[in-house]
C-alpha cells in the first residue's frame, strides 16, 4: 500500500506497524476472552500515534520547556512537565479538545524497596472521593464543580444551536474543551491521592466495586418502567466523575513501584457494618455522611467507617458477613 498510494507513504513506517500491532493485540485479547470485539478508530476520539524510542530525540531548552525530533515532522517544542528518566521506549502524540500532546513510556531501572508495614483501608464514595481508614477525607477539587456548571450552560447553548451550523461546531468544541479540562482536574486529583497513600502505606485495600453495574441506567423498558430514574442518572453521573476505576489503577502501579500491593475485598455489607461492635444494619447508615450503630451507638462518619471495615476484611477471604445482622 505504500508503493502504491502517496497519503500512506507520507506516512511514517513504524507508526503505520505500531497500529497494525495494537490491532492484532486486540483481536487476540478479543479470542481469548478478555476483551469486547475491537472498535475501529473513529476522528475525533482516538487521535493518536506513536513512535519508538530508537527513532525520536530530545533536546532540553529551558527550566520549562524541551523540544522532540519526530520523523517526517522534525522538531517539536513541548511543555516539560519533569525530566525524563531511563530509557525511552515510545512517544505517543495525541490530540484531544484542548490541543496537542506528547507523553514518553521510559524504562527505569530501579530497586524495589522494603514494603512498609503499615496498611490501609480506602472507601470509595460520592460525597467523599476517598475516605481513608486512619480518618482523613479526600474531596474532589471544588474547580471540577465549577467546570461541571459552565460545561451544563455551554451544553444548552448547543441544544440551541441549528444543527449542522457553524455556531453549533463552535459550541461543541468548547463543551469538548471544559470536559478535557475537567479529565484534567480529576486525573490530577488522583495521581496527587495515589502518590500520598503510595508512599505512607505498604498496603491498600479497596472494595471490590462492579462500577459498570452500579451506573447501569434505571430507565426500564416500556412494558416496565423504571423507578426514580432522573435521581439514579445523577447519581451515575456522580460515581463516573468520581472516577473510581482510574483511581484504582494509578495507585495499583504506584504501590507497587514502591513495592507495596493494592488488594480487593468483598464490598457486601461494608457501609452497613458498625467498625467498633461488628452489628450489621442498614438503619445505622442514617445519611451519606453519617453512621450511628444501633447497637453501641458509635458515631462516625459513613464513608471512614466503611473504610475501616475494608481494611478489615484485608487477608481474611473467608470473613463475608462481620457480627449480627439486626
Amino acid at each position: 500500500m505504500r508503493a502504491e498510494v502517496d497519503w500512506i507513504r507520507a506516512v511514517s513506517v513504524s507508526c503505520q506497524q505500531k497500529a497494525l500491532r495494537d490491532l492484532d493485540r486486540a483481536f487476540q485479547s478479543f479470542f481469548a476472552g478478555r476483551a469486547r470485539y475491537p472498535r475501529p478508530r473513529r476522528r475525533g476520539e482516538t487521535d493518536s500515534f506513536r513512535f519508538p524510542g530508537r527513532e525520536i530525540e530530545t533536546k532540553r531548552l529551558n527550566a520549562k520547556w524541551s523540544a522532540v525530533r519526530l520523523p517526517k515532522i522534525g522538531w517539536v517544542r513541548f511543555r516539560d512537565t519533569r525530566p525524563l528518566r531511563g530509557r525511552v521506549k515510545n512517544a505517543s502524540v495525541s490530540l484531544d479538545a484542548i490541543g496537542w500532546h506528547v507523553s514518553f513510556a521510559c524504562e527505569i531501572a530501579h530497586e524495589a524497596p522494603v514494603p512498609l508495614p503499615e496498611s490501609v483501608g480506602i472507601g470509595r464514595g460520592v460525597a467523599t472521593a476517598l475516605a481513608l481508614s486512619t480518618g482523613e477525607r479526600l474531596t474532589m477539587p471544588a474547580s471540577l464543580e465549577r467546570l461541571e456548571a459552565t460545561k451544563r450552560k455551554a451544553q444548552r447553548v448547543v441544544a440551541r444551536r441549528t444543527r449542522g451550523s457553524n455556531r453549533r461546531r463552535r459550541a461543541q468544541r468548547r463543551v469538548a474543551r471544559l470536559q478535557a479540562r475537567q479529565a484534567r482536574v480529576r486525573r490530577d486529583f488522583h495521581h496527587r491521592a495515589a502518590l500520598g497513600v503510595a508512599r505512607r502505606f505498604g498496603v491498600a485495600v479497596l472494595e471490590d466495586l462492579n462500577t459498570r453495574g452500579m451506573t447501569a441506567s434505571a430507565r426500564g423498558t416500556v412494558a416496565e418502567p423504571g423507578r426514580q430514574v432522573r435521581q439514579k442518572a445523577g447519581l451515575n453521573r456522580a460515581i463516573l466523575n468520581a472516577g473510581w476505576h482510574a483511581f484504582a489503577m494509578i495507585l495499583s502501579y504506584k504501590m507497587e513501584e514502591r513495592g507495596g500491593q493494592v488488594v480487593t475485598v468483598p464490598a457486601r455489607f461494608t457501609s452497613q457494618t458498625c467498625a467498633a461492635c461488628g452489628v450489621v444494619d442498614a438503619r445505622s447508615r442514617e445519611s451519606q455522611a453519617v453512621f450511628r450503630c444501633i447497637g453501641c451507638g458509635h458515631l462516625d462518619n459513613a464513608d471512614v467507617n466503611a473504610a475501616i471495615n475494608i481494611r478489615r476484611r484485608w487477608n481474611t477471604p473467608s470473613l463475608r458477613i462481620e457480627g449480627l445482622h439486626r
